[in-house]
């Protein structure tokens, strides 16, 4: 999955596909290009940044920000396009328009998104964080964060069969790094086969996030995010043998190759 960040503010990209206050449909759709060149199946597109202390986005700024490119990417290529959100308004402007998938960070929760989903015929992305983007790194605290956020995802499934969501449609992510500390991040990953008992797809995102830079730390300096590829692309290999079934990257061909190769040589 490769990532298309259209926001000014994303914490590893922000601003890169993005000018004159709106995202840069040019840069956007050559970097699209690239990514397919490279090897990626799904494009993952969002309007709103939710890395820690992210300030809110409205909704009709949001839409404004990732309709047009989602236009734009359906008829140039192929690949099935999952639209970030949270909005339920944008969710069913991008069912209309022929997205493949919500992408959740708050699995549905927000007043309206899961009857906008069930509308649709979307698969759904539905994701744990505790608190929301602007406080949830101020304190996490869990008694077992594998069982917490296992509970949580099968809840949230559990909630879209209830609204009429089949759970075919479902696909699961344990949130790296989405009200987490280190220390639960490294846990949480280390029961990925774990999550996959819940029966539906694990989508894993780590690509480039603090948990990296933290684990490769030296002397105290946390690596910068453009110095994390090696680091996200052990990660992406150990999620996929722990189970992980769609990996949400920035680095497509890195990351294509070496689960290509991991394939061939398993």
């Amino acid at each position: 999955m490769a990532i298309l960040n259209l926001t000014p503010d994303s914490f590893s990209d922000g601003g890169e596909l993005f000018a004159a206050g709106k995202p840069d449909l040019d840069a956007v759709l050559k970097r699209a290009e690239q990514a397919v060149d490279e090897g990626a199946d799904i494009f993952d597109i969002g309007g709103e940044s939710t890395r820690p202390q992210a300030a809110a986005v409205g909704s009709e700024e949001e839409c404004a920000r990732v309709l047009p490119v989602l236009d734009a990417l359906k008829e140039r290529f192929e690949l099935p396009i999952s639209v970030d959100t949270s909005n339920p308004v944008l969710m069913r402007e991008a069912g209309r328009a022929g997205a493949a998938m919500i992408n959740d960070v708050r699995a549905l929760e927000r007043e309206g998104a899961i009857g906008a989903a069930a509308a649709s015929d979307m698969a759904v992305c539905l994701m744990h964080m505790q608190g929301q983007p602007g406080t949830m790194q101020l304190g996490p605290r869990y008694d077992d964060v594998t069982d917490e956020v296992s509970a949580y995802l099968q809840s949230r499934l559990d909630a879209c069969v209830v609204a009429g969501i089949d759970a075919e449609r479902v696909v699961l992510d344990p949130g790296f790094g989405f009200g987490k500390t280190l220390a639960h991040n490294i846990q949480l990953f280390k029961h990925i086969d774990q999550l996959a008992q819940l029966g539906r797809p694990l989508l894993i995102g780590v690509s480039r996030k603090s948990m990296i830079g933290s684990i490769l730390s030296k002397g105290g300096t946390i690596r910068p995010e453009k110095e994390r590829v090696f680091g996200g692309l052990a990660s992406s290999l150990i999620a996929t043998q722990k189970g992980a079934r769609i990996i949400r990257t920035h680095d497509v061909l890195a990351t294509a190759d070496a689960l290509n190769v991991l394939a061939a040589l398993s």
